[in-house]
């Protein structure tokens, strides 16, 4: 396998960069099967991919596919450079499978390699999930991250990504959730006698993180995420990791938090500035739910808020507070 020249290595913030990267909830499935933990990258696709997957990739030709190992290979920063502005997985796999069809099953982790030929060829050799227009035939022996089909695809993020407005084929939203991950209480040991914990936000293809605290199991986040709401959407999916440098980030915990009862108390409510601070709703604790008191629905200044105490589960111990805001698109 050839290296960078030295000259050529990455410096050390784009490493971080690259870390960072891979540490987000998409980008600890493959891209294009969803086996956990992958360990390989197209550094011109921008994605993260799967031992078995990968050897897919190499074969396809380095005019297609740059694989390269997350921890054994060097970098160079254009290549850094390239897997950020992708934004990892979910964002590649917009475009790479924004027209995906019935008869083109997305393979699993256990695939055969047959059928991963069939997709992943398909997927990026014959371009037959992009929209028409980013279609392009490619040039055998072009290894440059500035191909002319790279360069046409990072056109495309770089246009998708200083926008705001919606685009033809893209989901339809409705609002804007702020989810201000507040505290955890008692997490889970996962080193030696502590965790490096930070929480991780996923609603349909969208997944944002905390940032990570160091070496506490009581730890304090006040960070805002924020999440576009789609019109058919689902419960937002939670799940505590702790972080690990040379290994994968062991998990701590998981819950789903069900956004029906703010958004629904929300629209019944209208503006709530021509209200006073009032309760509006409640999500009730039970059984078949994580948390461990009944979640309040309140207008507050104003604005449509909602307190949240999670139990953390499949884990020993743990608990996470939260507060739901609800944004309406006009805002």
């Amino acid at each position: 396998m050839s290296r960078p020249s030295v000259n050529s290595r990455p410096s050390q913030g784009n490493i971080g960069r690259l870390k960072e990267l891979l540490r987000r909830g998409d980008n600890r499935m493959c891209a294009d099967c969803g086996a956990p933990d992958p360990k390989w990258a197209s550094a011109n696709i921008g994605v993260f991919i799967c031992l078995k997957c990968c050897g897919v990739h190499r074969s396809l030709g380095t005019h297609i596919s740059k694989v390269l190992s997350v921890a054994l290979d060097e970098w160079t920063d254009d290549e850094i450079d390239s897997m950020v502005e992708v934004g990892g997985n979910s964002s590649a796999n917009k475009i790479y499978e924004a027209f995906i069809s019935e008869g083109h099953l997305k393979p699993g982790p256990e695939s055969s390699h047959e059928d991963r030929v069939k997709f992943i060829r398909s997927k990026y050799e014959l371009q037959e999930f992009l929209k028409p227009s980013l279609r392009i035939v490619s040039l055998p022996g072009r290894s440059s991250l500035q191909s002319s089909f790279s360069r046409k695809i990072m056109d495309s993020f770089r246009s998708s990504n200083s926008s705001t407005k919606m685009q033809e084929g893209m989901v339809e939203f409705i609002g804007m959730l702020k989810v201000k991950v507040i505290k955890g209480t008692n997490l889970a040991i996962r080193d030696l006698l502590s965790s490096d914990p930070y929480v991780v936000l996923t609603l349909g293809q969208q997944t944002v993180q905390t940032q990570v605290i160091k070496s506490n199991l009581n730890p304090v986040w006040n960070e805002d995420l924020m999440l576009s709401v789609p019109q058919n959407f689902g419960a937002v999916k939670l799940q505590v990791y702790d972080y690990d440098t040379f290994s994968a980030d062991d998990i701590m915990g998981v819950a789903e938090i069900d956004i029906q009862p703010l958004i629904t108390s929300a629209m019944a409510f209208g503006d709530p500035n021509m209200f006073g601070n009032m309760q509006i709703g409640k999500w009730l604790k039970s059984h078949d739910n994580a948390l461990l008191e009944d979640s309040i629905i309140n207008i507050v200044d104003g604005k449509v808020k909602q307190g949240v105490l999670l139990k953390l589960q499949n884990v020993e111990c743990g608990d996470l507070e939260l507060e739901l805001e609800w944004i309406p698109l006009e805002q």
